[in-house]
């Protein structure tokens, strides 16, 4: 009797001198990649995700955020997120379009005339059905971040109506709308990666690009482009993804508790995404950079042959439900 009490007070202590062991097996280690600079408000919001997490399980769940496409281009990022390669990213709509084609409906030409009217569409019905889309081809949508209105920028002239457009060799991201947008215009659009970018303009590859100010400004890409024209073209979105086959092997407190971090991280990037405009014009400007403002209205009319196309596309539903939320129509 006494060799079985003392066999299971053995028993007892090792479990408890165990249970460090197995609190340490259950930590987790997920990467967060994606192709933004430092000083980006995606690069912000990714350490915050991270910091977010981290405290929520006690030190538990780390995040390894990876800026500046160190992991692969947007492009490369959906398809490690798609085989479990790495965890999470805060992307980018055209690269996610071309595996889920309806992310394209938020890219059509002058359909926002503000963030918070793009993110009323994102976190309502329209936003639940991408995210359900999304999840059937091995995406989990944590948020709908922001990549700003876009504006055009080149080291030619100012681009002040679209005939000012005609024969540019203008970058463009993976974006087959923006293509679209471009050669509307006049433009000779080259996909060129966002990490190229730089070096792109400096040796004269292309003459302009276009994208948010925040971007222009965080990859000093006023130091080869003095001119640039807020022509608010087009609107982004960064989707916050994580792979479906990382998000399966968490437990229900894990996937909660990222979720939650997630969406206190979507409302501080959003927040300085949107408080980045009026402040970069202003620095830009001080830069010695040449900004204008694009007539918007002859810009509008010269891209309308866009929504017609992407509307009697195979997606054209989904684009029409856009374009009607926007529009009021």
């Amino acid at each position: 009797m006494q060799r079985k009490t003392f066999a299971a007070t053995l028993m007892a202590l090792a479990a408890t001198a165990a249970l460090p062991l197995a609190a340490q097996a259950q930590a987790v280690k997920l990467t967060l990649g994606h192709g933004a600079a430092p000083g980006n408000p995606r690069h912000e919001a990714s350490l915050k995700l991270a910091e977010l997490v981290k405290a929520k399980t006690a030190g538990r769940i780390e995040v390894t955020v990876a800026p500046s496409a160190q992991l692969g281009d947007d492009a490369a990022m959906v398809t490690a997120l798609r085989t479990g390669a790495i965890d999470l990213s805060a992307n980018s709509q055209g690269a996610v379009s071309t595996v889920v084609p309806e992310y394209a409906a938020f890219g059509m030409p002058f359909l926002f005339a503000n963030l918070p009217q793009a993110w009323k569409l994102l976190d309502g019905a329209l936003g639940q059905e991408l995210a359900a889309k999304s999840a059937d081809k091995g995406l989990v949508v944590l948020g709908y971040w922001d990549n700003g209105i876009r504006h055009m920028s080149n080291s030619k002239k100012p681009i002040l109506k679209p005939e000012d457009m005609k024969g540019l060799k203008m970058r463009t991201p993976p974006d087959a709308v923006t293509v679209d947008i471009m050669q509307s215009l006049g433009a000779d659009a080259q996909q060129i990666k966002f990490a190229e970018l730089y070096v792109a303009l400096q040796q004269g590859v292309v003459d302009g690009q276009e994208n948010p100010l925040m971007n222009i400004h965080a990859s000093k890409l006023y130091e080869v482009n003095k001119f640039i024209s807020l022509t608010g073209h087009k609107y982004e979105m960064t989707p916050l993804l994580m792979s479906k086959r990382s998000w399966d092997k968490l437990p229900e407190a894990d996937r909660k508790a990222l979720q939650e971090a997630a969406t206190e991280a979507t409302a501080l990037q959003r927040k300085l995404s949107q408080e980045a405009d009026d402040r970069l014009v202003a620095d830009l400007k001080a830069k010695g950079v040449r900004v204008d403002i694009a007539d918007k209205a002859a810009f509008e009319k010269a891209t309308a042959a866009v929504d017609d196309k992407w509307m009697a596309s195979p997606i054209g539903p989904y684009v029409k439900k856009v374009i009607a939320g926007a529009r009021g129509r």
